[in-house]
């Protein structure tokens, strides 16, 4: 794990504000990430926000990913819509066309997707959804990356991935507790969310130093950590990725 512990980068939910609607800080947080999942419009945002959170994180130096969703702006993304396969790739095409025209307006580009909520979740665990969701990228810019959990059986996933000649990026979730498995525990649990923020550092403290994370039930969990993902929303959300920020760097 030694080769690792010096490229963990942060990144965050961004651009997730809606019309009057106002979600997360981001003019204060982009300085401290180094990579911004901007939402497309399907679970958040709208076009003025995505041309002004892209022209945020150009300015500030910051990769840029897009954050696609099922089409669900009442449940924020967080509720599984059943699709077909043709349906996934259609609307990852749709969501990743619409954040990139913003980028070449700004002369930057997209170097990532990182699907929201129900979506992310179910690529995790549905390989068809998955193979989808490349099969989308690939046919648009095998330049571009696709961000998935980390997880004890990252081997298959790269795998697969590369029939489609995409590269991925490996995510940890700094304030998420994990079941033995390697899967996040369900957010129907009062204890899916880790809110308090020293242990949180402490977790990625001990990522970066050992390699692993402990599991809800302290089995230890060895993940390959790229980047780890952090939430812009919280009460204390810049004091927390500040933190954060020095841990890892």
């Amino acid at each position: 794990m030694e080769g690792n512990e010096m490229n963990i980068r942060l990144n965050c939910d961004m651009g997730e504000s809606f019309g009057i609607w106002k979600m997360g800080a981001d003019e204060e947080i982009m300085p401290y990430i180094s990579m911004a999942n901007l939402a497309c419009g399907f679970h958040a945002s709208d076009p003025l926000t995505m041309n002004r959170s892209v022209e945020l994180a150009k300015k500030h130096n910051v990769t840029i990913g897009a954050h696609p969703a099922y089409q669900d702006l009442v449940g924020f993304g967080r509720r599984t819509i059943q699709c077909t396969l043709g349906e996934i790739k259609s609307i990852i095409l749709y969501q990743l066309g619409a954040i990139s025209a913003f980028c070449k307006a700004h002369g930057t580009t997209v170097s990532y997707v990182k699907p929201h909520g129900a979506l992310y979740n179910d690529m995790m665990k549905d390989e068809n959804i998955f193979k989808a969701i490349l099969s989308a990228i690939s046919s648009y810019d095998k330049n571009i990356k696709l961000m998935i959990l980390s997880n004890p059986n990252n081997e298959a996933y790269a795998y697969t991935a590369k029939m489609y000649s995409i590269d991925l990026i490996y995510e940890v979730f700094a304030d998420r507790n994990y079941n033995d498995d390697g899967s996040l525990v369900s957010r129907m649990n009062p204890n899916a969310v880790i809110h308090d923020e020293l242990l949180v550092i402490e977790r990625i403290q001990n990522l970066k130093e050992r390699g692993y994370l402990e599991s809800i039930n302290g089995h230890r969990l060895f993940l390959k950590a790229d980047t780890v993902c952090v939430h812009g929303d919280g009460e204390n959300a810049l004091s927390f990725i500040q933190a954060l920020q020095k841990v890892v760097s």
